[in-house]
């Protein structure tokens, strides 16, 4: 049982590794800052939850689950809100590639916002 365990845990944190290494190597290679965000946390929050899902089956203790699910939720919280935040300001500052978006949600909001403050 302990080596089926064993088995089950490295096969989670090489996945996980593997997941974390295609993002970043989806930083470098992305052309767009749209692309490159997606790349930064899509495969980043799933390859945090197989690494720690590993761990946890390695050390075979209750007490570290708690301490490795908060890493994970906070991680799983504040990727998603900080490449959202890239995200908008990036199409601010005018360094998103407009033509490859397939819909511009954004545009009357910002449109609607700058004639406010010209006002």
């Amino acid at each position: 049982m302990d080596q089926f365990l064993d088995i089950v845990a490295a096969g989670c944190m090489i996945v996980g590794s593997l997941m974390s290494l295609i993002a970043g190597i989806g930083l470098l290679t992305f052309p767009d800052l749209l692309t490159r965000m997606h790349a930064a946390t899509k495969p980043q929050v799933l390859g945090f939850l197989l690494l720690f899902i590993g761990l946890a089956i390695h050390l075979r203790s209750w007490q570290v689950v708690p301490v490795l699910a908060l890493a994970w939720g906070v991680q799983l919280l504040t990727a998603p809100v900080s490449a959202h935040m890239i995200g908008r300001s990036g199409y601010r500052t005018k360094h998103v590639k407009r033509e490859t978006l397939y819909s511009d949600e954004l545009r009357t909001v910002v449109e609607n916002a700058s004639r406010q403050n010209k006002d």
